[in-house]
Parts: C-alpha cells; structure tokens; sequence
C-alpha cells in the first residue's frame, strides 16, 4: 500500500568490515580475458568426461534433490505473499431442525412451528493491512529463501562436477599404474631370466636369483590393490550419474592424454558475485534482516478490516428476494500488551541469527580468497613438479635400459641392476600420482572460481526482483 509505505520499519544493513584484496598473490595476470566459461569440463579435452557431466547435470540424485528444495522454497514464498492480499471465503449452508414435541418446544418461540428449513449463502472477505510493514518482510526473507536455495543448488551442482571429474581422473590414474606395472612385470621378467641363466653359466648366485623374484613378486602384488581402486572408482562414477554399476561402462585411457586448461583467475573481487556458495550466504543475510524488520513490526498494533454479506431464509425460492439479504461490516485492532517478553524474545532470536549469518558470510568471503590462492599455488607448483618428474623417469628409463643391456653382456653386478629397475618402477608411479594431483589441483581451481562465470540464471533473477 503506497500510502503506508512511509510506516513500514526499517533495520540498518549490518556492516562486512571486510578488506577485499586487489588481486590474488599467486596470479599471473588479472586479465578477464581467459576466465573460465561455465562448462569448465571441457577444458580437459575429454569426450568421455564432458558426456559424463553432462549425464549427472541431468541424472544425479542429489541435484534432483537440490531441486526440488528449490520447489519447496519457492512454494513457502507464495504462502508468506499471501499474507498481502485479501481472504475471500464462500459458504452456503441448508439445514431443517425440528423440536422436541415431548417437552412442547418450538422452534422460535412458543408460537413458532415445531420443524424448519433454514438456507444460506455468504460471501465474506478480510485483510489485515500491512502498516508496519511486518508481512511485507515476511514476504521478503522467504523470497530471499527462495534465492540462497537456488545457489545451494548450484553449490550441489558444482561439487558434483568436481566430483565426477576427480572420480575420472582416479579412473585413469588406477588405469595408467596398471599399465605401468604390467610393463614393470615384463621388464622384471626379462631379468629374471637373465639372471637365471646367468646362474646356469655360474655368474650369478641363487641370492640374485632370489632377489630378482622379490622385485617381481612385489609389482604383481601391486595388481589387485589397482584393479580395486579402478573397479571402486568406476562404482562411484556410477552413483554421481544415477545409475548401477552394472549399468556403466568406462573406457577411459590415460590422463597423459588429458589437456590442462589455461587461465587465470581474474579479481578477486569478481568472487563475491560468482562464487554460489557466497551468493547464498548473501541471500542468507538479506532474509534474516528482513526477519529482524518482521519481528519489530510484531510490537505494533494489527489491523484488521473484514467484511461479509450474502442472503439468508427459510425456504430456498425466497433466497431470491431483497428482504434475504444479511451484511456484516467489521474493523478489528490488536496491540500486545504482555506477553511474558515473547515479542522481545523473538526479536532477540532475529537478531542473533542475523549476527551469526553475518560472521557466516565473512567467512565465507575469507575463505573463498584461500580456496583460489590455494589452489593456484597447487596447480603451478604441480605444473613445475611434473616438468620435473618427467625428466626423472626419462633419465630413470635410460638408466634402466642400459643396466639392462649390460646385465646381458655380463658387465654389471646384480645390485645396479637391482637399484635402477626399481628406481625406475618408482619413478613411474610417482609421475602418475604428481599427474593425478596437478589434474585435482586444477577441477579445485576451477571450484573455487565458482565453476563457471556466467550471467545468473533468470529464475534467480526472477524471484530477486
């Protein structure tokens, strides 16, 4: 109501007394050019990957979930809006009541008939007039609700993604150890039977014999511990796109073949409008202030305008005529006057739950700062260590190669033999778990920028107007 809108309370936005840094210490560059779209996924160049987001976006539980928490709050809205507009309730009725003839009571009297018909129809209608502005706020904190549900769900959204591009990644992790150790059990082998015939010809002794089959023995053991994470990696993939494990088949590769996005991570100060989760918190903070306004309000009278007309008589042709006609016109007004500090308890309650939601937003701010600058130490320090490892494993190959040539030729002792296949075997799996990590690092990059930085979708827009 335009006139009352002068009455309405107000509460003063509580302040962030936050420092917001100019750019994170980690990044190269500020540029907004290369930041990341909102199908981040296909950064990694995987056809495989980018169809499995693609089927948990659709499939996946949990944002079915989310979702339909979204219906709920939008549904909670409509009711608190419904406070702002009028009752209008329809009745109609017909009775017949007949009195006792034992005792010679009549209906209406002692003149009146022993039986009677009584028909009726009302139209009645009531509104509460909103001058405090208390269903107003109630109104907003719901449609506020309504909105932080709406980043929830794209935080669930968010961690599913990450989730299921980490769950591949396992995959191919397990994947490439398995290759590597099937290759590391044939390179065993082949000494093995060198140095057994090394000991047939009296070069070699039954203790290199028995080393050797020790080393060997040792990568076959690794095997099944593989073939585990691979087959429990695939069962999780399975839950995140909503479906059995029987259902889901995962041809997977290497993560050799997999690209490494390029980008940078912008300002920080973008972070507070794209990060969902800070988004939510935000909503989270503008429903709890207009609560504290709804629970001022309630310290104000109520009032109250009801209004009920329709017809009334004894026979129902008669319902027609001008005479059948009630009407009923009513103004009610309510002030608390005690209620052993109930209003001031709930006010009370408002408020420190808008404090709380308060350090809960700074927080969240904080922690978004941390998230991005961890992970961009992670990715460029795991860029560098992987550099690094790969020249391991190269010099670690020819080291190997040529111990193994010379075992051939009767030049070598067993135990250089020895030190530099398992160096080499060594070397191999640590290249795949730095490989791992650096492809982690950048999906937790990608999650801490908020996934993508995309305009708001309209429904959130929508409902936030």
């Amino acid at each position: 109501m335009p006139l009352l809108s002068g009455c309405q309370l107000t509460t003063e936005q509580p302040d962030l007394a936050l420092a917001i840094p100019a750019a994170y210490r980690d990044a190269a560059t500020t540029a907004r050019a290369a930041l990341p779209r909102a199908d981040w996924w296909r950064g990694f160049r995987s056809r495989e990957l980018t169809a499995l987001i693609a089927e948990a976006e659709v499939a996946n539980l949990d944002i079915a979930a989310a979702i339909a928490r979204v219906i709920q709050a939008d549904a909670q809205a409509r009711i608190a809006g419904s406070a702002l507009l009028p009752a209008i309730d329809l009745t109609a009725s017909a009775s017949r009541a007949r009195g006792s003839q034992a005792t010679g009571t009549r209906l209406g009297g002692s003149g009146g008939p022993s039986e009677r018909n009584l028909f009726g129809a009302a139209l009645g209608a009531s509104y509460e007039l909103d001058f405090w502005g208390k269903n107003r706020a109630t109104l907003l904190a719901a449609e506020q609700n309504a909105v932080a549900t709406r980043f929830d769900r794209d935080v669930v959204a968010l961690t599913i993604m990450a989730t299921a591009a980490n769950a591949y990644f396992l995959v191919l992790a397990a994947q490439d150890r398995l290759r590597y150790a099937h290759e590391n059990i044939a390179s065993a082998n082949r000494v093995l039977t060198v140095i057994k015939q090394r000991l047939e010809a009296g070069t070699a002794s039954a203790l290199d014999v028995a080393q050797q089959e020790s080393v060997l023995n040792t990568e076959r053991a690794t095997v099944p511990t593989l073939e585990q994470i691979l087959r429990q990696n695939t069962a999780a993939l399975s839950v995140l796109v909503g479906r059995a494990p029987e259902f889901v088949r995962i041809r997977g590769g290497s993560m050799f073949n997999i690209a490494i996005p390029r980008m940078t991570p912008g300002i920080p100060a973008e972070l507070l409008t794209r990060r969902p989760d800070i988004r939510a918190a935000e909503a989270d903070l503008a429903g709890a202030h207009a609560n504290v306004a709804a629970a001022r309000a309630a310290f104000f009278p109520s009032i109250t305008l009801s209004a009920q007309g329709g017809v009334q008589a004894s026979l129902f042709q008669w319902l027609a005529r001008p005479e059948a006609a009630v009407w009923q016109i009513a103004a009610g007004l309510t002030q608390p006057v005690f209620d052993g500090a109930r209003l001031q308890g709930v006010l009370d309650l408002q408020k420190g739950q808008q404090e709380e939601l308060l350090q809960i937003y700074r927080k969240r701010i904080i922690q978004a700062f941390a998230d991005v600058d961890s992970a961009l130490v992670a990715t460029r320090q795991l860029a560098i260590r992987e550099r690094l490892q790969n020249e391991v494993v190269a010099s670690s190959r020819r080291a190997f190669s040529i111990a193994e040539q010379r075992l051939r030729e009767g030049t070598v002792d067993i135990i250089t033999v020895l030190n530099t296949q398992q160096t080499l075997f060594q070397a191999q799996d640590t290249l795949t778990q730095v490989r791992l990590a650096r492809l982690q690092a950048t999906v937790g990059l990608f999650q801490a920028l908020g996934g993508g930085w995309g305009a708001a979708s309209a429904d959130t827009r929508a409902i936030r107007q």
